[in-house]
This record gives C-alpha cells, sequence and structure tokens, in this order.
C-alpha cells in the first residue's frame, strides 16, 4: 500500500484528475459562480434548487484544488486496502448524504441560529474528502511517530549537574507536557485540514458532515451503503475475473490429467517424462539419439 503513483488505485485517479479538469473547465466557461450555494439569494429569492445537487461538482478556486488533489493522493491507501470496487461503491453509496445534509443542515439549522449570519456553502467535494479521511483515521496504522517542543531535553554529564537536574523534575516534565506528538499520517490530515478551513465559517459544515457520514458508514449505521456494490466491470474486475476462471480451468484439467497430464511434448519431453526415468536407471542418449527422435517421433 506504500508503492508509489496511482498503482492499483484507478477510482482515485480519476478523482485526481476529474478535480483538476473541473476547476478548469468551470474557470474558461465562467460558471464558477454557478456552483456554490448562498441560502439567500439562491434558493429563497431565485429558487435555484438545482444548486442542492452540483454544488460538489468541483472546486472555485486554485487553493482548494491544490490540496483537494493532494487530499485524494494521499487517500489513494484507501482504496488499495478494499479494493477498487468497494471505494467506488463507498463514494456512490454515500453520494446521496455528502450531497443532500450540507445545504439542508445550513439552510434549516445553521442559517436560524446563527440568524442569518452562516449563509454560504463553498464548492466542492470537501464531503467525500472528509468521509474518505474518517476511514483513513480508523483503518490506517501510522508507522512512525515524533514530537514537537519548544524545549529539548538537556544531557547532564556531571553529578552536580544531574543532581540540579532532578531538582528541576517538575518544570522539565511540564515543558515536555507542551509538546505536540505528531505521526506520519499528519500530512494527509493537514491538507484536508486546509481545506475545512479555507473559508470560515461555511466550509467547516460540508468537513464536518463529510466525516460524520464516514463514520456512520464504517459502524454499517447507513442503510444498505455498506452491503451495496457497484458492477465489477466498472472498476475492471471482469477482466481479472476472467484470467481467474482460465487459471481454474487450467488447474483443472491439470488434475483431470493425472500426475503425468501436463508433461512437455517438445524437445523437453524427454528431459521430464521418460528421459528422466531412464536417467534414473543409468540410461544415457546420444545427441544423434536424440537428434532422430525429434524426427521419429516418441509416444
Amino acid at each position: 500500500m506504500i508503492t508509489s503513483g496511482f498503482t492499483n488505485a484507478p477510482v482515485s485517479q480519476f478523482l485526481v484528475f476529474s478535480t483538476v479538469i473541473g476547476a478548469l473547465v468551470a474557470s474558461l466557461t465562467d460558471t464558477r459562480y454557478y456552483i456554490h450555494i448562498q441560502v439567500v439569494p439562491h434558493l429563497w429569492n431565485y429558487g435555484q434548487f438545482w444548486r442542492l445537487l452540483t454544488w460538489q461538482a468541483c472546486f472555485t478556486n486554485s487553493s482548494e484544488v491544490l490540496f483537494a488533489v493532494l487530499s485524494f493522493y494521499q487517500l489513494r491507501v484507501i482504496e488499495r486496502l478494499w479494493g477498487s470496487r468497494k471505494f467506488a461503491s463507498f463514494i456512490i453509496s454515500t453520494l446521496p448524504y455528502t450531497t443532500l445534509l450540507p445545504p439542508l443542515l445550513l439552510t434549516f439549522v445553521l442559517r436560524p441560529l446563527t440568524f442569518g449570519h452562516i449563509n454560504h456553502l463553498p464548492a466542492g467535494p470537501t464531503p467525500i474528502i472528509f468521509a474518505l479521511l474518517a476511514n483513513y483515521y480508523a483503518a490506517i496504522p501510522y508507522t512512525y511517530r515524533y514530537r514537537l517542543s519548544p524545549y529539548a531535553p538537556s544531557s547532564t554529564p556531571n553529578s552536580a549537574a544531574a543532581s540540579q537536574s532532578n531538582a528541576n523534575t517538575d518544570s522539565s516534565t511540564s515543558l515536555w507536557a507542551r509538546s505536540i506528538t505528531l505521526t506520519s499520517k499528519w500530512t494527509s490530515y493537514a491538507a484536508a485540514l486546509q481545506l475545512a478551513l479555507s473559508q470560515l465559517p461555511g466550509s467547516i459544515l460540508p468537513a464536518a458532515v463529510g466525516w460524520a457520514v464516514g463514520t456512520a458508514y464504517r459502524r454499517d449505521v447507513l442503510p444498505y451503503a455498506a452491503s451495496w456494490r457497484i458492477p465489477g466491470w466498472m472498476v475492471g474486475e471482469e477482466k481479472k475475473r476472467g484470467f481467474e476462471g482460465l487459471r481454474a480451468r487450467l488447474d483443472a484439467e491439470r488434475e483431470r490429467d493425472g500426475p503425468g497430464g501436463g508433461l512437455a511434448t517438445g524437445i523437453l519431453a524427454g528431459e521430464t517424462g521418460e528421459g528422466a526415468r531412464q536417467r534414473g536407471q543409468g540410461q544415457r542418449r546420444t545427441l544423434g539419439e536424440m537428434v532422430a527422435e525429434q524426427f521419429r517421433g516418441r509416444s
């Protein structure tokens, strides 16, 4: 799972390229202003309810595109762990929740509670990233961890300094307690955190909803989401299954032919079949006999 690139991760590759291409198309066609959601005026005044389904189409600025691409690339290990079929099934089965819950919560909960202060929902598939990040947090272990502290622990070579160090144990412990422990996974969290903080306060909502949906999927709370799968041909698994069937058929034919089945019938026939038994009895053939047998044929 630590292989570089998109090896065994075609769905992640599609997400990365579609993120870049979608933002580029929206910029070239000047349609970026039709993707994000403002409850007032987009929904209540203009009646543009189609924005509820299209707000995750793409990001609208270059910094969000950069952090989204980094996040999808880091999260490709989830696809290698689950397989492309389950990975794509997860994205599609959770899409109704990640698409509809953020704008509905913004419209009917957050905006009334904040007296219209929170009115904006940024565009982009931030909930999908955080839904994957929740499973990344739960399923992928870290390889190492380290601490960041403003003060380094002092080394005391002599006894006088050692006694002074023992006297100041409480103060050094308090300094060390203020250190920050990081793991090898912090870069994956940092890129996604930038998306959650990019357009405050509205960008926090899709991140929180995505994390909640990913956690609910892992705990099998979402109805039929964990058991549903897309057809295998959509991610190229039918081709792999064809090769597996060919291998199973060859194994069945080899078992049916018995111990002598599957032996070579060309030049190597004498090396693996009767010729091997003759060598076991101490008989050896000359070069002329081997050439003559190729023209004469053997049973």
